[in-house]
C-alpha cells in the first residue's frame, strides 16, 4: 500500500485519467472526490463487497431451480 500525506485542496493521479483530490476534512472524516473515465466502476469497499458476494452467490446458484422458483 502507498500511502501519502495530502491537504485539503490537494490531490493524486493515478493512471493518467484518474483524479482523486481531498475536498474537505472534519475531524476524523475525510471527504475525497474521485474523477475517472465513465468505464471505470467506482465503489465504496463495502459496496463493492456486497456485488462481489451476490455475484458469486448468483454464479454458485442452480439455474433451473431459480427459473423454476422466478415462474412459481
Amino acid at each position: 500500500m502507498l500511502a501519502l500525506s495530502r491537504k485539503k485542496n490537494e490531490s493524486i493521479i493515478i493512471n493518467n485519467d484518474i483524479e482523486v483530490t481531498v475536498l474537505d476534512i472534519k475531524g476524523d472524516q475525510v471527504k475525497i472526490g474521485i474523477t475517472a473515465p465513465k468505464s471505470v466502476p467506482v465503489y465504496r469497499k463495502e459496496v463493492f463487497l456486497q456485488i462481489q458476494q451476490s455475484n458469486e452467490a448468483a454464479s454458485k446458484a442452480d439455474g433451473m431451480e431459480a427459473l423454476k422458483n422466478l415462474l412459481g
